[in-house]
């Protein structure tokens, strides 16, 4: 396999795993609608949580997760043999941020999908676990005192890039967690808005009722 088929070939399978769309799939399976017509019409987790249920939105979770964790250790690992001529980091975080994308713009919904958020999460646990620990806890701290998961999500997102810096993650990792921090951002300016009117739903996982 030459260099250019296997990059090429990595590059499309990880935005290809990346795109699958799970929350709309349990949407469909386990309440027959199309979610992107119901709560906030997002096919994350959240939505799902949402609007379907408690399992299918555990599912989702899982499988976003995994499947960024997928592209860089599987498609990542296997590819990276054939590609001598690129660094390890930028390939692996190249390949994590095509995953996301795919995610938050999937060919298989008319490029409609979620936030990334749960996506970045697996790529982060494969190329710096730490960093992930540490921002992970921020997003636990922050959701756990304000019930918005959106807030949650924006810290997570800028702690991520600080946490890459005291840690002493390569040049490639911070570049990364810097891009992440502000697609984030970007993903999440309609919440923003609605957090600044004082519009935006609270999410209570232990609790039968969203408000």
């Amino acid at each position: 396999m030459s260099e250019i088929i296997a990059f090429v070939a990595s590059v499309l399978l990880a935005y290809l795993l990346g795109a699958i769309p799970m929350g709309y799939v349990m949407a469909k399976i386990f309440k027959g609608i199309d979610i992107h017509k119901v709560g906030s019409g997002n096919v994350g987790a959240t939505n799902v949580l949402r609007t379907v249920g408690k399992i299918p939105a555990l599912i989702t979770l899982l499988f976003d997760i995994s499947k960024g964790a997928i592209v860089v250790t599987l498609v990542g690992g296997y590819a990276y043999r054939y590609l001598g001529m690129i660094d390890q980091d930028f390939y692996r975080c190249l390949l994590g941020l095509i995953a996301i994308c795919g995610h938050i713009w999937p060919v298989f919904l008319k490029f409609k999908g979620g936030k990334g958020v749960a996506t970045a999460m697996g790529v982060m646990a494969v190329i710096s676990p730490l960093t992930l620990l540490i921002s992970l806890g921020v997003w636990i701290a922050v959701f756990s005192f304000t019930s918005y998961v959106s807030v949650a999500s924006l810290a997570f997102g800028v702690t991520l890039p600080i946490a890459a810096v005291i840690l002493g993650q390569s040049f490639y990792i911070i570049i990364f967690t810097i891009t992440l921090c502000i697609l984030n951002s970007y993903k999440h300016l309609a919440n923003i808005k609605r957090l600044s009117k004082g519009e935006e739903s609270k999410t209570h996982i232990f609790k039968k009722t969203v408000v």
